[in-house]
């Protein structure tokens, strides 16, 4: 089969509704090579580089009470800074750039996704479309 490892993915692809932070960023931790009292920090397999996790929640009113929590996981050298919270919002909106999908079977026996990104950031302004409606043309 040709789809091996990661398959990329936008983030409209993963959440059409829009995501919020709902966590911190924390690092991910390295079970094998972590032992009591010595934490390892996970590194990304591709790229070397620390991986990082933020508990986001889908914005999609239509996801299942199971699924509306999950971790995005960050590739990078730094820890990664969510966007300054908006006011009125009890959450941060938040994007994702550079973003992986790739399917495993859990612990439950059940097929499941670890989700990968480059780059978090403030979500984009919405830009208009350009329409040919008669009205638009006058």
């Amino acid at each position: 089969m040709a789809l091996q490892g990661p398959i990329p993915v936008t983030f409209n692809q993963v959440f059409p509704a829009g995501c919020y932070a709902v966590g911190e960023v924390e690092p991910v931790r390295d079970f094998d090579a972590s032992s009591s009292g010595r934490e390892v920090q996970a590194r990304d397999k591709q790229s070397g580089e620390l991986v990082w996790q933020i508990a986001v929640m889908d914005a999609d009113p239509t996801a299942k009470a199971s699924q509306k929590t999950v971790a995005v996981k960050v590739i990078s050298a730094l820890r990664p800074v969510p966007p300054a919270a908006m006011s009125g919002l009890p959450f941060t909106p938040v994007e994702f750039d550079g973003m992986t999908v790739q399917p495993y079977v859990n612990q439950q026996g059940r097929l499941a996704y670890s989700i990968k990104a480059r780059e978090m950031r403030a979500p984009r302004p919405a830009t208009r479309h350009a329409t040919t409606s008669r009205e638009d043309a006058a």
